[in-house]
């Protein structure tokens, strides 16, 4: 948590509204393992991150609610009637849909006044937008003492993105965002919405996240597209998710689907198979399995799932001849964003100058890397 970004958050929401506010801060996450099987009811191994978004929040008396995004500088002024998603809405849409999907449970609410900011980087796959929808359920929650669980505020948060945003995510974002536990990461069963803790301890190794700050336009219409691949072949099969499913299973109607669908649920059912392992590998202590693993699902998003790009690719094929790395992967919803390495402590600064190097030779434009701790989940700021 940035105590400076607190500070400017608070100080901004002085200015505009001169009252002391609630405080929230919503983390965003990396996911260790684990992509794109959240809404095929699989399993993901998430973690919250010290980065996120810091929000103030405190009731009004005016006809209309107010929200103040501090890093764009922009102030959105709306009334809880009849609320709909905006066209070109961006951050707007997430505010709107939350406050939606409260009201959608008959809940009453009054106007606000909201200051929000974040950091994030945006298009990282960190899920902005997770901790964003997060910190205003959370802060109406506390503001208006509605009484609602953690369980229910993250399926208000999903249901934002689902409704307001377009994309049909998961609940792995909203859910790490929520619940996350320092120091460790989370096992998640999808299905359930149940979650193991692991207590993570990296030793010589430590977390690095490289941004290829590329965000190719195509991302949430391939990903809504790959949704549907999966519950198409989930049909087909009889099944309710791909979680259900073998590689025995798709092989039996293999020659009803394209080969294109048949690589793409491949992917989705190895993977699931690969979070399992994940977890036992840590239990063991297995390092060298945990590495391989990570590989193998970096080449099944780019070549199985084709949710990678160039950019990503070469900053994960960067690292495979590094003895110093035990893996990397692309790391998100793909076509951009960031990889997540697993990189021996002594060795960051060298790697940190050649990947830096490399990548700006490669296509003549800057990368941008990140050290992350493994945070505590959605909360009340207090003094």
């Amino acid at each position: 948590m940035k105590k400076k970004l607190i500070k400017e958050v608070k100080k901004s929401f002085k200015k505009h509204f001169n009252v002391k506010p609630i405080m929230v801060f919503s983390p965003g996450r990396i996911n260790l393992i684990g992509e794109h099987t959240d809404y095929n009811d699989g399993f993901v191994f998430p973690a919250a991150i010290d980065k996120g978004i810091a929000l103030a929040i405190d009731k009004n008396d005016e006809n209309v609610s107010n929200v103040y995004a501090l890093n764009k500088e922009e102030m959105y002024s709306f009334g809880l009637e009849n609320i709909a998603p905006l066209k070109d809405g961006g951050w707007r849409n997430y505010i709107l849909g939350v406050v939606s999907e409260i009201q959608k449970l008959n809940i009453q609410l009054d106007n606000f006044n909201c200051v929000f900011a974040g950091d994030i980087p945006g298009g990282a796959g960190m899920s902005s937008s997770a901790a964003l929808e997060n910190s205003v359920v959370f802060g109406l929650n506390e503001l208006f003492d509605l009484k609602l669980t953690k369980e229910q505020m993250i399926l208000i948060s999903q249901k934002a993105e689902h409704n307001y945003a377009g994309v049909k995510c998961g609940i792995m974002d909203q859910y790490a965002s929520m619940f996350g536990e320092k120091k460790s990461a989370l096992l998640l069963d999808c299905r359930s919405i149940e979650s193991t803790s692991f207590k993570i301890d990296f030793k010589k190794y430590k977390l690095l996240l490289i941004n290829s700050n590329v965000k190719h336009d195509l991302s949430e219409s391939a990903y809504n597209d790959r949704r549907a691949v999966c519950e198409k072949v989930s049909k087909l099969l009889n099944l309710t998710a791909l979680r259900d499913a073998s590689l025995e299973d798709l092989n039996s109607i293999k020659s009803k689907i394209s080969n294109v669908d048949y690589e793409k649920t491949s992917y989705v059912i190895e993977e699931n198979s690969r979070v399992e392992k994940f977890s036992e590998a840590i239990q063991k202590n297995d390092i060298e399995t945990l590495g391989d693993l990570i590989y193998q699902s970096h080449d099944g998003l780019s070549s199985k799932y084709k949710v990678s790009c160039k950019e990503l690719d070469f900053l994960v094929d960067e690292t495979r001849n590094n003895s110093k790395i035990l893996g990397a992967r692309m790391m998100g919803g793909g076509f951009g964003g960031c990889t997540i390495n697993f990189i021996k402590k002594s060795e960051i600064e060298d790697f940190k100058n050649e990947i830096s190097k490399n990548f700006k030779k490669e296509f003549d434009k800057e990368c941008s890397i990140y050290q992350v701790k493994l945070s505590e989940g959605t909360r009340i700021i207090k003094k």
